[in-house]
């Protein structure tokens, strides 16, 4: 048989064809399900086509001695992969409701395996099934609503689309079905998607910090500039006078760092400090500013 695209949806298909129930009840609803889900009717008879060469061999692995024949169908191929039509008895009713867990979620995995796709992740998170008719559309919305998942239905070219947004919606479907695999790697890419977010965040916040620390800064120079010019450096105390004298010498730094230049060394907080008893000061020496009248 010929070798399908690979995809992260093709790839799910395929782990999940390889994972065969072991018992008898949930292998019938596996088999009723897909040929629910994905039999259609041709020259008389009733077959389950698929582009996935995995699908045909678990359906011909489940049949009985009156279907099972695999054969390449007539139909144009897509995406350079051979379309298979796999012969199955039934199909055109509707299954009775599964009364076991396990069989609901057999049928929801025949759901998938036949009309099901999974988007990459790059793309965004995007699980839908797209349903011949709308009471197959409605048995597919009912299993995933038994799986505690409300999904999301809509039109698309005459067809019925139920699918899933959300990724931890999108989980809970496929650790409903086994797809594990794909699980782990929606998980893999949803954290390092939180780790680049979390990272750009932390960037952007220091560098708006760094920002604001060279306005304010720059701000503070030319305060103390006004200052030694109208009111005189000298009339300070040691220590203002001395938070005055490297901050105009050191425009650029930090207050930790202006902290770490004083005599002795002192924190942050405490430069900090003097800083704004020079602003203070400034303010008593400028005095109250008269508001700028308009210009006539």
């Amino acid at each position: 048989m010929a070798l399908t695209r690979s995809s992260l949806s093709g790839d799910t298909k395929d782990a999940l064809t390889r994972d065969v129930p072991a018992t008898d009840h949930c292998r019938t609803a596996l088999r009723a399900g897909l040929a629910y889900f994905g039999g259609v009717d041709d020259a008389g008879k009733r077959v389950l086509r698929t582009r996935r060469a995995s699908i045909a061999r678990l359906m011909r692995s489940l049949g009985d001695e009156r279907d099972g024949n695999v054969r390449r169908s007539p139909e144009a191929r897509l995406y350079r992969s051979t379309v298979y039509d796999v012969d199955v008895e039934g199909g055109t009713a509707l299954p009775a409701w599964p009364r076991a867990r396990c069989d609901r979620r057999m049928e929801l995995r025949a759901a998938f395996l036949a009309c099901g796709s999974l988007s990459a992740p790059q793309a965004g998170y995007h699980l839908e099934f797209v349903a011949a008719q709308a009471e197959a559309a409605e048995r597919i919305a009912r299993l995933v609503r038994a799986e505690g998942i409300t999904p999301l239905t809509m039109t698309r070219k005459s067809r019925a689309v139920v699918y899933l947004k959300g990724l931890d919606a999108i989980v809970t479907v496929l650790s409903a079905i086994g797809a594990h695999g794909a699980v782990l790697r929606l998980e893999d890419v949803r954290a390092v998607k939180e780790t680049k977010n979390r990272i750009h965040r932390l960037v952007n916040t220091e560098a708006a910090n760094v920002v604001r620390a060279a306005s304010a800064a720059a701000a503070q120079r030319d305060a103390i500039a006004f200052l030694a010019d109208a009111y005189g450096l000298r009339n300070l105390s040691p220590a203002l006078r001395e938070a005055a004298q490297l901050r105009l010498a050191h425009p650029d730094e930090t207050l930790a760092e202006l902290g770490r230049r004083c005599a002795p060394p002192v924190g942050k907080a405490t430069i900090n400090g003097r800083i704004v008893a020079l602003m203070r000061l400034v303010k008593r020496v400028r005095g109250p500013q008269e508001p700028r009248r308009p210009s006539a």
